[in-house]
């Protein structure tokens, strides 16, 4: 709850301002369950009555998804109209940054035609599910470095039932977080042609 408020402020600060900066906000979550605004309850193997972890529906596109510790999330926060109004090409480039980081560990990044995500080897890494109002951008995407799964078991992710959710340590199993979350500041300021400037909070 601490980064979707903190998120709504700083959209809102730019709906007011939209010369304010971009900023990209890289962090990870407590457990937790998340439901796009329109997506509907039948994609959760529980009672939502009696989950023990938190569940939460939120503004941006999308079926179900799971949140925890270990999978780094990101929050761009964007105007747009400095960059392309368009949000095909918006999510495309959201994919490219993940596709070229994986590069990076030479592992292959693949789209699949028809959704969103990044996969490996038929295993979804990478999620996106996004909110633009005023052409501000919010939510993000939520890339498995090396999370506990379990939690994915408990719902059919992102509405697909035929493709399993997969992570990096996966493939690399003593891959470093922290690299990670450095070469997607780095990729994602490549990507969209921003100089990142790091803020610890």
């Amino acid at each position: 709850m601490t980064a979707w408020t903190w998120q709504q402020n700083l959209v809102n600060q730019r709906r007011q301002n939209p010369d304010l900066e971009d900023i990209l906000i890289l962090l990870e979550h407590p457990p937790v369950y998340t439901l796009g605004r329109g997506a509907t309850l039948e994609f959760l193997k529980f009672d939502p009555t009696t989950c023990p972890d938190e569940i939460h529906r939120i503004e941006r596109g999308g079926e179900v998804t799971y949140h925890c510790p270990g999978q780094l999330i990101g929050y761009p926060i964007l105007n747009l109209k400095r960059h392309q109004p368009d949000l095909h090409w918006y999510l495309r480039q959201l994919e490219e940054v993940i596709i070229q980081v994986l590069d990076q560990y030479n592992l292959k990044g693949e789209r699949i035609e028809g959704l969103t995500g990044v996969w490996v080897e038929n295993r979804k890494v990478a999620a996106i599910g996004i909110k633009v109002s005023r052409w501000i951008t919010m939510h993000g995407f939520a890339l498995n470095i090396n999370p506990n799964l379990e939690g994915f078991q408990k719902i059919i992710p992102c509405g697909i039932a035929h493709k399993p959710v997969g992570s990096l340590a996966e493939f690399i199993p003593n891959i470093d977080p922290n690299s990670v979350r450095q070469r997607i500041a780095t990729t994602f300021g490549a990507v969209f042609q921003l100089n990142m400037l790091e803020i610890v909070s």
